[in-house]
C-alpha cells in the first residue's frame, strides 16, 4: 500500500488533471465538438485510472486492518456514496421551467444572430473605409509625386535665377564701389570747403586784430594829441608836474600795447557756426566727428605702426650717434612716448574744457554740447600747440631717473618723434572710445597679447626686463602689439645700480640745443 501511495505521489496524477482540466477550459470555445469530446474522455479515463489506485489503496488499507478495522468508516461513506452513484437519477426541474429554459435559449439564439448580423454591417463599413483609406492614400502619394516633380523644376529654375542675381549682385557691387568713390570726393571737397572755412575765420580774426590795432593807434594818437596840449596848457608849471604827467601817459599805452600782443599769441577763439547749426535740415544729423570716427581710428592706428617702423628707427640712429648703450637708448625712446602720450592726454582736457567755455554762452542745436566741442576739435586740430607738449615731455625726461644722457647734447635730438606721438595721441583722445597706451613697468610678467618679444630675448624668460615700444590699447582691447626684451638675471639690482650710478646731475650748463630750445621759448 505505501508503495501505491508513493507512486501515485510521485507521478502527481491529480496535478496532471488539473492542468489538463486548466487547459480544456481555455480552448473550449476555440476546439470543435469532437475535440471537446474526446478532451472530456480524456480526463473521464485520467479519472477512473485515478480512481482504480485509490481503490486498490483502499483495498490494502482494509486487510492491513484485519477483519473488523475500518468497518464503521465503509459502512457510513463508502456505501452511502456508492449507492448514491449507482441511482437512478431523477429530472430536477418541471415542465414550466424547462419550457423557460427553452425560451431563454431561442432568445439566445436570436441575440446571437443579430450580434454576428451587426458584426457583418461592422466588416462591410470597415472594408468600405478602408477602401476610401486606400483610394485617398494613392491620391497624396500622386500629390507627392507631382509635388517632387515642381520641387525639381523650382531648383532648375533657382539656379537659372541665382546666376542672373550673382550678375546683378556684381554690377550693383561696381555701383556700390563708383558711389564710394564719389563719396570720397564729396568728402575731400568738404575738407577742402572745411579748410576754406578755417582760413576765413583765421582772416575774420585777423582783420578784428587790426581793427583793434588801428583803434589802438589812433586811441594812441589821441592820447598823443591830448598830452601834448595838456604839456603846452602846463608848460609854466614845474617841471616835476610834467614829468609824472608823461609817466602816467606811456604807462597806459604800454598796458594797453602789452594786451594786444598777448590777445595776438593766443591762438584763435572758437566761433560758433551759427549758419550750419540753424538749419533745420541738420536737426537729427550726426556730427562731423561722429561720421569720420572709423575712418580716423584705421588711420589713426595705421600711423601708430608708421610711428614704430619709421620714426623709432630714425631717431634710435640718431642717438646711437651720442649713447652706445642700445638698452639706454631704447628706454629712451620707450619713455618719450609713454609721455608724449600723458602730456597730449593732459593738452587735449585742458583744450577741450577752453572750447567748452567758450561754446557755451552760444552753443544750441540738437546736438550736446561735448558733441560740438569734440566736433570743433576734429576740424580744428592744427590749433593744438603741440610744441608746449614737446617742451613738458622734454622737462619730464630731464627729471626721470630710469635714463641718462650725455651732457653735450639734450633731448631736443628726439624731438621730431615727440612731435608727431604728441599728435597722434592727441588725435586719439578725440575718437569714441579713445586710445590710449597699455600700462607698462619693468619686471611685469610678459603677456604675449600685449608685447612681442626682441631679436636679443631670451624666449624662455617669464618677466619683461624692459620695454621697447608700447601697446596700443581700446579699453580692455589690443589693436596693436608693443615690443620687450625678457631676460633672466638680477633684473632689480641691475636696473638700480644703472639708475643710480648712470643718471646725471640735470643742472648742468646748458648744451648749444638747449640754449637754442630756452631763446625759441623765449
Amino acid at each position: 500500500m505505501a508503495d501505491t501511495l508513493r507512486r501515485l505521489t510521485n507521478t502527481s496524477s491529480f496535478s496532471v488533471l488539473q492542468d489538463k482540466l486548466e487547459s480544456w477550459h481555455k480552448d473550449y470555445h476555440v476546439i470543435s465538438c469532437d475535440q471537446n469530446l474526446n478532451r472530456c474522455c480524456e480526463l473521464i479515463e485520467l479519472t477512473a485510472k485515478i480512481q482504480g489506485e485509490l481503490f486498490a489503496i483502499l483495498n490494502f488499507t482494509a486487510a492491513e486492518g484485519g477483519h473488523y478495522a475500518g468497518v464503521d468508516t465503509l459502512k457510513m461513506r463508502l456505501l452511502p456514496w456508492l449507492g448514491s452513484c449507482f441511482s437512478m437519477t431523477r429530472p430536477s426541474v418541471s415542465a414550466d421551467t424547462s419550457l423557460q429554459l427553452i425560451q431563454e435559449s431561442v432568445e439566445k439564439d436570436r441575440r446571437i444572430r443579430e450580434l454576428s448580423t451587426s458584426h457583418d454591417n461592422d466588416m462591410q463599413k470597415m472594408e468600405t473605409q478602408l477602401c476610401s483609406t486606400r483610394m485617398q492614400l494613392d491620391s497624396v502619394r500622386a500629390e507627392l509625386v507631382d509635388a517632387q516633380k515642381e520641387l525639381d523644376e523650382t531648383k532648375s529654375k533657382s539656379a537659372t535665377t541665382l546666376l542672373a542675381t550673382e550678375d546683378e549682385i556684381l554690377q550693383l557691387k561696381a555701383d556700390l564701389r563708383s558711389a564710394h568713390e564719389q563719396v570720397e570726393i564729396y568728402k575731400r571737397k568738404m575738407d577742402a570747403l572745411d579748410d576754406y572755412e578755417r582760413q576765413i575765420r583765421l582772416l575774420r580774426d585777423e582783420v578784428s586784430y587790426l581793427s583793434t590795432e588801428k583803434a589802438m593807434l589812433q586811441e594812441r594818437y589821441s592820447y598823443n594829441t591830448q598830452c601834448s596840449c595838456v604839456i603846452t596848457a602846463y608848460a609854466h608849471i614845474d617841471t616835476t608836474i610834467q614829468s609824472s604827467v608823461l609817466m602816467m601817459y606811456f604807462s597806459s599805452v604800454s598796458s594797453r600795447f602789452l594786451s594786444s600782443r598777448l590777445v595776438r599769441s593766443r591762438s584763435p577763439s572758437p566761433l560758433p557756426r551759427l549758419s550750419r547749426s540753424s538749419s533745420p535740415m541738420r536737426s537729427e544729423s550726426p556730427t562731423r566727428a561722429q561720421l569720420t570716427n572709423s575712418s580716423r581710428h584705421a588711420r589713426l592706428v595705421s600711423r601708430f605702426s608708421d610711428l614704430y617702423a619709421v620714426e623709432r628707427l630714425e631717431a634710435q640712429t640718431l642717438l646711437r650717434r651720442y649713447i652706445t648703450d642700445l638698452e639706454m637708448v631704447q628706454k629712451i625712446i620707450f619713455i618719450a612716448v609713454v609721455e608724449s602720450f600723458k602730456t597730449a592726454k593732459l593738452a587735449y582736457r585742458q583744450f577741450k574744457l577752453r572750447v567748452r567755455k567758450t561754446l557755451s554762452p552760444s552753443h544750441f542745436g540738437p546736438e550736446s554740447l561735448e558733441d560740438a566741442a569734440v566736433d570743433y576739435i576734429v576740424r580744428n586740430l592744427d590749433l593744438y600747440d603741440v610744441q608746449d607738449s614737446v617742451n613738458d615731455v622734454i622737462n619730464a625726461m630731464n627729471v626721470n631717473p630710469r635714463i641718462s644722457f650725455p651732457p653735450e647734447v639734450d633731448f631736443v635730438l628726439i624731438s621730431s618723434l615727440i612731435r608727431e606721438t604728441c599728435r597722434v595721441a592727441f588725435a586719439m583722445q578725440t575718437l569714441d572710445p579713445p586710445l590710449d597706451l597699455a600700462f607698462a613697468s619693468d619686471g611685469e610678467l610678459y603677456n604675449e597679447n600685449k608685447y612681442r618679444r626682441s631679436y636679443d630675448s631670451e624666449f624662455t624668460a617669464p618677466l619683461v626686463m624692459y620695454h621697447v615700444w608700447p601697446a596700443l590699447v581700446e579699453g580692455n582691447a589690443v589693436l596693436v602689439k608693443g615690443e620687450a626684451v625678457t631676460r633672466r638675471g638680477a633684473l632689480w639690482s641691475r636696473s638700480r645700480s644703472r639708475s643710480r650710478s648712470t643718471s646725471p646731475v640735470r643742472s648742468r650748463s646748458l648744451s648749444p640745443t638747449r640754449s637754442l630750445v630756452s631763446l625759441y621759448n623765449i
